[in-house]
């Protein structure tokens, strides 16, 4: 090893280096040791129903030791009789394999040529791969008071196989053994011995299940009790479900009324949380659903949840895993065949549904479009009115609608519809416009009385955009608008000072306050200040007020609402 002296430890390569030495000595010091980690009934029966539920064990949840590979196989007996507790008589070690079906199960004992190695030529002569633990199994057998006896002996036509248990009224697996059976044996002759297990009645009528693999689905097949299990292809560290048979009304009670139905729910199972579309940073509740659920098994457990009859009124909403933020676009009804397909996002995984409950069912809405409209009705109070009408409707139809609902200054007055975005009126609706494809989601609708003098415009007569604005201070040719924008009428003729009193009755500015008020044509970013005198009409003839404008008169002054 490198010494330095400590001005030496300080400099960054020497740091480097030193790092590198110690992670070099680390690798070479692990090489001189190994991990055995020994697994045990109690282990199985702590995992599975809980941890676990496929094969018997987490390998990473047993007692391990650390061993030199020189040491003894009869070493890591004596630390097992020590820390477990079971004299070395009493042991027998299995090994694990894994199988071509990916399943891992238990292979065979250790032989006795095997127990006199040392536990490094013991991995080597196992093949297990460079650097990986050794999983063994060991088989302690009980007598009278649970006290530990001596491993039967074993013939060649014995296999060792692995009981879970499985309640379909609660939804429960769990371990409750193992057995060794004769290969010409047959199910049958065992029922008594797995009632006694499974604390049933001896002559209870129970159903058995091979649980063969559950990669990349479940395969779970039952096993005839008439054939042998020779037969039936059983060998060593097989795992067989058995449960009572599901009655006929239990199908209809019961979730899940056999193993193979179970075991396919916990494959495909999530947690998904779901949170009001209202409130979408805020988790409200979460519900254990299966990844291959339809639309309507997904929006029943929700209404069921809420209390909702009618889960036609629940829409769902997925989840943008990038923005962290609901996506823009809800799910249509019955818009997925499985749960599954709305829990992916570009590749990653989502656990988060948002939700909201609607005033009818969403198959009916889908049919209609909703629009939230703006308007200052006669008392100048704002109120947000929504909209629903048939996707073909036209703006004019929601105008006449919104006639309806709203106090006019007259009988006759009429409406018009605005797009306002970034306080700019962008757009005014002809009322042809169908209103399915306005998307209202990203800017404000507002409607608005069209005043008598708009009506019959001269000839050299204009309606202009106005607009509130400032300039930042550090940049003086920044323009920020603010505040509610308008249209106005400008006359033939008509000079700023005329205008200007007009906007202040308008707006009900205070005098004092407005004579510090200053007015520009605007026109990409650039203001031109005008004088009292100047004729406004005659920066604006010809302008289309239908669409966006680019030039507007703007009315600068500081923003009250900051």
């Amino acid at each position: 090893m490198t010494i330095l002296n400590p001005q030496d430890a300080e400099n960054p390569r020497n740091k480097i280096r030193l790092t590198k030495e110690q992670k070099e000595n680390e690798r070479a010091e692990a090489r001189l040791y190994t991990i055995i980690k020994v697994s045990r009934d109690e282990d199985f029966c702590q995992q599975i129903g809980r941890d676990i539920y496929f094969d018997l064990v987490d390998h990473d949840k047993v007692c391990s030791f650390r061993m030199q590979k020189r040491m003894s196989f009869k070493l890591l007996e004596e630390g097992v009789a020590k820390e477990l507790g079971v004299p070395v008589q009493f042991q027998r070690f299995w090994l694990w394999a894994k199988r071509q079906n990916q399943s891992y199960r238990l292979n065979r004992p250790l032989t006795l040529h095997e127990e006199s190695r040392s536990v490094g030529k013991l991995r080597e002569e196992l093949k297990t791969a460079e650097n990986a633990d050794l999983n063994l199994f060991l088989e302690v057998n009980r007598g009278e008071g649970l006290h530990p006896i001596p491993p039967p002996d074993r013939t060649p036509q014995e296999i060792l196989l692995f009981f879970k248990l499985y309640d379909a009224q609660k939804e429960k697996l769990l371990y409750v053994g193992r057995l060794f059976v004769k290969d010409r044996c047959k199910p049958t002759e065992i029922l008594k011995k797995l009632n006694e297990m499974a604390e049933f009645s001896p002559n209870e009528e129970i159903e058995l299940y091979e649980e063969i693999k559950f990669e990349p689905t479940v395969m779970c097949e039952h096993i005839d009790k008439e054939f042998t299990f020779r037969h039936s292809q059983l060998e060593d560290g097989d795992i067989i479900c058995f449960q009572k048979p599901p009655c006929a009304d239990s199908m209809t009670r019961c979730r899940y009324p056999d193993v193979p139905s179970f075991l396919e729910y916990v494959l495909n199972r999530r947690v998904v949380h779901f949170q009001s579309l209202e409130k979408p940073k805020e988790d409200d509740f979460f519900l254990e659903l299966s990844k291959v659920l339809t639309y309507d098994n997904v929006t029943e457990r929700v209404a069921q949840h809420l209390g909702l009859d009618d889960p036609t009124k629940i829409r769902l909403t997925p989840h943008n895993c990038y923005s962290q933020q609901p996506k823009a676009q809800a799910i249509k009804y019955q818009g997925f065949d499985h749960l599954s397909e709305v829990l992916i996002h570009h590749n990653q995984i989502s656990n988060i549904l948002y939700y909201e409950v609607l005033d009818i069912p969403l198959p009916v809405l889908q049919g209609l479009k909703t629009l939230n409209v703006s308007f200052h009705d006669a008392k100048k109070d704002t109120v947000i009115h929504r909209i629903r009408l048939p996707n073909k409707s036209t703006v004019g139809d929601v105008i006449n609608d919104l006639k309806t609902k709203v106090e006019l200054s007259h009988p006759n007055a009429e409406l018009r519809l605005l797009k306002v975005f970034n306080h700019m009126i962008h757009k005014v609706f002809p009322l042809s416009e169908k209103i399915e494809n306005i998307k209202d989601q990203y800017f404000t609708l507002r409607a608005e009385e069209i005043l008598e003098e708009e009506k019959n415009l001269g000839p050299r007569d204009c309606l202009v955009h106005v607009y509130h604005f400032t300039k930042d201070a550090s940049q003086t040719q920044k323009v920020k608008n603010f505040g509610k924008p308008f249209l106005l009428t400008i006359h033939e003729g008509e000079t700023l000072a005329e205008v200007k009193l007009r906007i202040r009755k308008k707006l009900n500015v205070p005098d004092e306050e407005f004579a510090e008020w200053k007015f520009a044509i605007l026109s990409l970013g650039q203001s031109d200040y005008l004088r009292d005198l100047e004729i406004v009409s005659n920066r604006f003839l010809g302008r289309d007020i239908f669409g966006a404008s680019d030039q507007y008169l703007g009315l600068e002054h500081s923003d009250s609402s900051r």
